[in-house]
């Protein structure tokens, strides 16, 4: 039995509808309170530490500022030097430049992190993998194609202060393509792991949605379409579940009109998953609870069976048509 957790960047309750998408919502979906950061909005940097802790940003810590993380150990001296001379707005344009012209991932911190600062996640004492979860990296030489494709965005994806929500593309249909190709990635990462029943947790992420949503404040239609694309990827994890396993699909805030918004959500196929969870801050505890029932137990597949033949044949065929293999 296994428990898959997808956390699905800027998942909007706002944007989600039920007939439209049932594999958003499952059995069970709802609303759930976000926490805002320092900069005013929700941010993912933080937010994904706190589900994974249970803690706001203050206590773990990664907090972010002027859309930096400044504790990220590469800019640890810019960050010491900038703060020592220069006032907040310059700080603020080399964050920028940062962002823009440098190839540092904010979301990298190693998960070595946590055990160094006395702190617990919900990986701990489990059988459990995270894949591409925001500064929870196990191994900080590996990367896969999301990673690759954001570092390599340029200008299809640029910090601008003077554009909705802060940020422009010079093509937002060539930049489309690339997150929703990143989705695609993910989720079959996600589901290639559930299919090797080595964990009792698997916990996916992908930021494909939230990066598309930053760049279509004018293309609405192209949001509306990325949510049809993402209903559709979450319906193969779906049918990849056995009749025991459990999916619980998560976001850290919303998005809407290229901003954050202050309301993330949750859905499930067991809708107790659901009801107890009221914040980001809770998600952590209700995972928690689920995997403490004992029957989240790794089990070999029989893999003599049609049904499983059939699973490990599409998995295959999807990571091929991505380049993994």
């Amino acid at each position: 039995m296994t428990l898959i957790v997808f956390g699905i960047d800027a998942m909007d309750p706002d944007l989600v509808e039920p007939d439209r998408h049932p594999h958003l919502t499952l059995d069970s979906h709802r609303p759930i309170e976000t926490i805002i950061s320092a900069s005013g909005e929700p941010n993912t940097h933080e937010l994904w530490p706190t589900i994974i802790t249970g803690l706001h940003p203050d206590e773990h810590g990664l907090v972010i500022e002027d859309g930096v993380a400044w504790d990220n150990q590469w800019l640890n001296l810019a960050s010491d030097l900038a703060e020592g001379v220069l006032p907040k707005s310059v700080r603020t344009k080399i964050g920028m430049w940062l962002l823009n012209t440098t190839d540092q991932d904010a979301f990298r911190t190693p998960a070595t992190y946590y055990g160094e600062h006395n702190l617990s996640t919900v990986f701990d004492g489990h059988e459990a993998t995270a894949i591409g979860v925001p500064n929870y990296v196990t191994d900080t030489d590996e990367t896969d194609r999301e990673h690759e494709l954001r570092k390599s965005m340029g200008d299809l994806f640029e910090r601008d202060p003077d554009a909705t929500g802060g940020h422009s593309s010079a093509d937002p249909l060539t930049f489309y393509d690339q997150c929703v190709e990143m989705i695609m990635v993910r989720a079959a990462r996600t589901r290639a792991a559930h299919y090797s029943s080595q964990h009792e947790l698997v916990f996916g992420y992908t930021s494909g949605l939230d990066l598309i949503g930053h760049i279509t404040y004018d293309w609405p239609g192209l949001q509306e379409t990325a949510y049809d694309v993402v209903d559709g990827v979450v319906a193969d994890l779906v049918e990849d579940l056995d009749d025991d396993d459990e999916l619980l699909l998560v976001s850290d805030h919303g998005l809407q009109d290229g901003l954050h918004t202050d309301t993330a959500m949750v859905a499930s196929t067991d809708p107790a998953l659901v009801d107890g969870v009221e914040s980001v801050l809770d998600v952590r505890e209700t995972i928690e609870a689920a995997l403490s029932d004992g029957r989240h137990v790794p089990a070999p597949r029989d893999i003599n069976r049609e049904r499983d033949a059939k699973q490990s044949a599409r998995v295959k065929d999807q990571l091929e048509d991505l380049g993994y293999i």
